[in-house]
């Protein structure tokens, strides 16, 4: 059964759906089968891996979850695409914002991805869910359906201080709809490291959550390569095979294998 893991930060720009596309491929070469679900209408893990048609596709996890609010049969295969790199993925699409506003009135409405999870989890090692940067009900929903959350978070002032926010949403989720969520940790991206503000912010994160919160010992490092990758629809690793990033995300990759929860 899936260990399924959540990428959420309410705050764009912390390199979220680079976390999702690369940690899946991470776990992918660890010989784990993987699926991403692009829970997020802007879309950009799906991009990220090629797949630049979602808009114009009606085989996305728009279509999925509008068809679990109408009562209906879920089809989730027929909405998996396999991946060259070894990895499967639900693509999103700029529908998805309409939902997150359908979702508002309808029946058990924090359990609609959950239930298409429900049928696909046994056929794989690993789900990871790229939520869209708010906490409205489509990232509700990941977090329903998730054992635990990686919280990408940039090395800055203002990345840090909108963590209390969201840890207040998982609190309130694990309290009232899902029990067994856990934080499964706090990873730093696009970490320039030869800068003060960049230390000095991680000493304070580590200082404010670290006996709290597992935070990563390793971080992403920033990289030009990371955004090429991105350009030409590949992962980390298949674009810059021994890079500074896809070095740090091989051993992000072995953390998260040793805390598993």
């Amino acid at each position: 059964m899936a260990r399924i893991i959540s990428i959420v930060n309410q705050k764009g720009g912390t390199g979220k759906s680079a976390c999702t596309a690369n940690l899946a491929v991470g776990l992918a070469q660890k010989n784990m089968k993987v699926l991403i679900v692009d829970a997020d209408p802007q879309s950009d893990v799906s991009a990220g891996f090629g797949y630049r048609d979602c808009d114009e596709s009606n085989e996305t996890l728009t279509a999925l979850m509008d068809t679990v609010m109408k009562d209906e049969d879920i089809p989730s295969d027929c909405y998996i695409r396999h991946q060259a790199e070894g990895i499967d993925i639900i693509c999103s699409n700029i529908g998805l914002a309409g939902t997150e506003v359908q979702l508002v009135n309808a029946m058990s409405r924090e359990y609609v991805l959950k239930q298409i999870l429900y049928g696909i989890k046994d056929q794989y090692d690993a789900i990871i869910i790229d939520c869209m940067p708010s906490l409205g009900m489509i990232t509700i929903n990941a977090l329903a359906a998730s054992d635990e959350v990686l919280i990408p978070v940039e090395a800055s002032y203002l990345s840090i201080k909108g963590l209390q926010q969201l840890l207040k949403t998982i609190g309130k989720v694990r309290k009232q709809i899902n029990p067994k969520l856990q934080v499964g940790g706090i990873l730093f991206t696009m970490v320039d490291a030869h800068t003060n503000d960049a230390r000095n912010n991680m000493e304070l994160l580590r200082n404010v959550y670290g006996g709290q919160i597992h935070i990563f010992d390793n971080y992403i490092p920033f990289s030009v390569r990371m955004k090429e990758a991105v350009r030409e629809g590949q992962s980390i690793f298949s674009y810059d095979p021994k890079g500074k990033a896809t070095e740090a995300y091989r051993r992000v990759t072995e953390e998260v294998l040793k805390d598993a929860i």
